[in-house]
């Protein structure tokens, strides 16, 4: 668990000290990705981002397993 909780600190940490970079790709803005504008309200659920990132974790997890 400790090791785990190592790996997610550090994979936090490079997303923030690389986030200038990181906005730039499309995540977020996927096909897929629900978003209602109205007038003074603005809804948005990124379900296929959701999904992607989801499998990315799954499989960097399935590595780290042992």
């Amino acid at each position: 668990m400790r090791r785990a909780l190592i790996v997610i600190g550090l994979v936090v940490l490079l997303a923030g000290l690389l986030w200038p970079w990181l906005s730039r790709i499309p995540f977020g803005r996927l096909p897929g990705d629900i978003v209602v504008s109205r007038p003074g309200f603005t809804f948005y659920f990124p379900i296929t981002t959701s999904i992607v990132i989801s499998i990315i974790i799954a499989v960097i997890l399935k590595i780290f397993k042992d």
